[in-house]
């Protein structure tokens, strides 16, 4: 992993991260089946799709409103290599009682696959405990099979989903992890 710094981002630093390329490829999908019996009962059920080719899938936000959203936002860390901006981490809190929220997570591609979103997660992880959280959430559009095999390796648990959440209708799936 190529050292970097992670920092709360700074007025300077905006520019940049307008920049970054939030677009990725997936060979993967998490295809949502839903099931309604005589019962009444609901069934839902997620399983890993093996796509026919590699997609380029667009980021679930529009970029015009991405600047808009930082300033929303309770916290934001970027990740510096050489003193350049390569990455960051949005965070909302207390959305859920006690959870901060990964809402955007983004790495230039030049760097990606080289810890740099696990460095940004752990360190969001830490912001979240000194804002007294006991829970990390990420939330992963299904076609993004890289950030779902992300959160698995940092041992987060998948614990929902909401259908239509983006503003592209995408579905958003929810991993969770406990900070304690």
């Amino acid at each position: 992993m190529p050292e970097i710094e992670i920092r709360p981002a700074q007025a300077e630093d905006i520019p940049y991260l307008v920049q970054i390329d939030h677009d990725f490829v997936s060979d993967y999908v998490w295809q949502m089946d839903i099931q309604h019996s005589d019962e009444g009962q609901i069934s839902v059920q997620f399983r890993q799709v093996r796509l026919p080719r590699s997609v380029k899938v667009e980021y679930p936000r529009f970029y015009h409103s991405l600047q808009v959203d930082w300033e929303q936002r309770d916290g934001l860390l970027v990740a510096l290599h050489h003193g350049e901006v390569v990455g960051y981490i949005s965070l909302a809190l207390n959305n859920v009682p006690l959870t901060t929220s990964v809402t955007d997570l983004a790495v230039v591609h030049k760097m990606r696959h080289q810890g740099i979103a696990t460095a940004l997660i752990l360190s969001a992880g830490e912001w979240a405990r000194q804002h007294a959280c006991s829970r990390l959430v990420l939330e992963i559009q299904p076609k993004n099979y890289p950030a779902i095999r992300l959160a698995k390796k940092l041992s987060f648990d998948f614990c929902g989903f909401n259908d239509r959440y983006y503003p592209n209708l995408d579905i958003a799936l929810f991993f969770a992890k406990s900070l304690r």
